[in-house]
């Protein structure tokens, strides 16, 4: 599924990519520490140590910095689980699934921002509320089909879909009884998605 860019201008040389960068890691610093209500586009020029110009020439206000943030953290994501499966070698569904949680649970608890924002689900977006989900099922069918040996094809993407909507509840659960994520909770929920995934790709 395509997402279209929150971006109002791309950077196109190094210096405004680097700005770029300073501007969302000061976006992620600051939703830690006062949440996303409080967040405003002044106090991420100032932790970001730019001018408020150069963030409003990347985005028009909070939601679209937010949505920049979600974007890269699904990028880093994907990074990181591609890098984990290349180090493995195996094309077992299971090693992959494990190494699509583990590296999703252990940004949930070390990457600044993403306890907010993960992949965009946590800050009300009204209607767009499932498309995150979407996006991420789209992107680990992609990754994945051709490891698992499986056509990329509408049966994969939703059973992506299903196993993506089904982690991210239960995950959410998890992180809210406890800040670190309950492990039985996380467990309840590998053997849920080991159980379904089974049955669809064995």
């Amino acid at each position: 599924m395509s997402h279209a860019t929150p971006l109002r201008h791309a950077p196109v040389q190094r210096r405004s990519a680097e700005r770029l960068t300073r501007i969302l890691d000061a976006c992620a610093e600051l939703l830690d520490e006062v949440g996303y209500d409080a967040l405003t586009t002044r106090a991420v020029a100032l932790r970001a140590g730019v001018p408020i110009g150069s963030v409003y020439r990347f985005f028009g206000n909070k939601r679209a910095m937010a949505d920049a943030l979600a974007q890269r953290n699904l990028e880093r994501f994907a990074e990181r689980v591609t890098e984990r499966l290349r180090r493995t070698g195996s094309g077992d569904w299971r090693v992959a699934m494990d190494a699509v949680l583990e590296e999703y649970l252990e940004m949930k608890r070390t990457a600044p921002g993403f306890s907010l924002v993960d992949f965009g689900n946590q800050i009300p977006v009204g209607v767009r509320r499932g498309e995150p989900n979407h996006r991420v099922a789209d992107r680990l069918a992609e990754l994945l089909s051709g490891r698992l040996k499986r056509p990329l094809d509408d049966d994969l993407r939703r059973t992506f879909l299903v196993a993506v909507e089904t982690a991210d509840t239960l995950v959410q659960l998890a992180f809210r009884v406890d800040p670190q994520g309950d492990e039985r909770i996380i467990g309840e929920m590998r053997a849920m998605l080991r159980a379904y995934l089974g049955r669809v790709l064995d």
